[in-house]
């Protein structure tokens, strides 16, 4: 069995919101993305996995190489959505953790999820695959979503920089009636080549069915302690949801009671200043009345 140490870049840009995969773009990728760590972790004990983002604020490591699967799976939960990816940054910060992963023995790969437009030019893209070759990492391509720009053209040119003896894949996945992850299990870098090929085939299976069938795609009967930490994580990411919703909604109502507050304000002191006006008039009034009166009175008495 292959010992071997391999970072996972996902495409978190805003592209990831688009449909076209179900129930999204990005909820494809996440499974698929749960189906190769648990390959990869069940093929070999002594594989390690990491995993980073291309987009939003920047290219950020989620988790470095590591064998718990648990761990790996729960950084999945709450990635935020937006932004453009940074390929070429993501490819460079993939190479850098796997240099510094803890067992030397491992063999380096990198699978870069690339589901939105690739911006850089052919030339950047070849000098990177160039710098991996010569550091002995393979890389795997998973294509999907936008393929407008010279896209297809400008990955099949990286991995053909990079590749070496057929360490490294492409994979080009359209939209369609089959999930992503059904798609990938059949690629060479996921299910290996060996005795074991359909032993292996088995598993993944297995994996792809459990992964629908329990939630967040883990077995309680199998994994206990990871099925109640998932559990965990989620319900506190769907607390912190709902107190935000709350939190929102308390700021809109006390807004409102400030707006209505004002407009009574106004409204009081409107009034008060009509009274004002109104009594200023009766007074002046009173001051000014016929002076014949008082004449009467005088000339009574």
């Amino acid at each position: 069995m292959v010992l071997e140490a391999t970072m996972i870049c996902i495409d978190n840009s805003e592209w990831m919101r688009n449909g076209d995969y179900s129930p999204s773009r990005f909820q494809a990728q996440a499974e698929a993305v749960n189906l190769i760590c648990g390959a990869k972790t069940q093929s070999n004990p002594e594989n390690t996995v990491g995993v980073l983002t291309m987009a939003g604020k920047g290219v950020r490591v989620l988790v470095t190489p590591t064998s718990d699967l648990g761990k790996i799976l729960a950084c999945m939960h709450g990635l935020e959505v937006g932004g453009e990816a940074n390929l070429p940054a993501g490819i460079q910060i993939a190479q850098l953790a796997l240099k510094h992963r803890q067992n030397k023995k491992q063999q380096q790969r990198i699978i870069v999820f690339v589901g939105s437009p690739v911006k850089y030019d052919k030339k950047t893209l070849e000098a990177i695959g160039r710098k991996l070759k010569k550091n002995s990492v393979s890389l795997d391509i998973v294509d999907f979503g936008e393929s407008d720009e010279g896209k297809p053209e400008k990955l099949d040119a990286l991995v053909s920089a990079v590749n070496s003896s057929d360490s490294s894949h492409i994979v080009h996945a359209p939209p369609g009636p089959n999930a992503l992850s059904d798609v990938l299990i059949r690629q060479v870098f996921i299910t290996p080549i060996s005795q074991e090929m359909e032993m292996g085939k088995c598993l993944l299976l297995q994996l792809l069915q459990r992964s629908r069938w329990f939630e967040f795609g883990v077995d309680p009967n199998v994994d206990p302690e990871l099925a109640l930490a998932l559990r965990v994580s989620m319900e506190e990411e769907r607390a912190r949801q709902e107190a935000a919703a709350k939190k929102a909604a308390e700021e809109a109502t006390k807004q409102e009671h400030r707006d209505d507050e004002a407009a009574l304000l106004e409204q009081a002191l409107a009034m008060s200043m009509d009274d004002v006006k109104s009594g200023s008039g009766a007074i002046s009034d009173t001051a000014m009345s016929d002076p014949s009166v008082d004449d009467q009175d005088l000339a009574l008495g």
